[in-house]
């Protein structure tokens, strides 16, 4: 079962130019984009952790951003 709800990335895929997207697509969307944010919090707990903090920070994400 996918955490993110498919009629938010639906909305979001529409206001990036989709007329149109299909159940298989949204799926697969939601999918992929779970396990970008996966692999993105992984990198990011690993530089907050490097940093000797529990918390994950905005500068840890966009660090991991960079190097994903």
């Amino acid at each position: 079962m996918a955490d993110l709800p498919i009629a938010a990335v639906v909305r979001i895929a529409k206001k990036s130019g989709a007329e149109r997207v299909g159940s298989d697509a949204a799926g697969a969307i939601v999918e992929k984009a779970e396990a970008y944010i996966g692999s993105l919090t992984k990198e990011a707990n690993r530089l907050a952790q490097h940093a000797g903090r529990k918390t994950i920070k905005e500068e840890d994400v966009e660090l991991a951003a960079k190097s994903a």
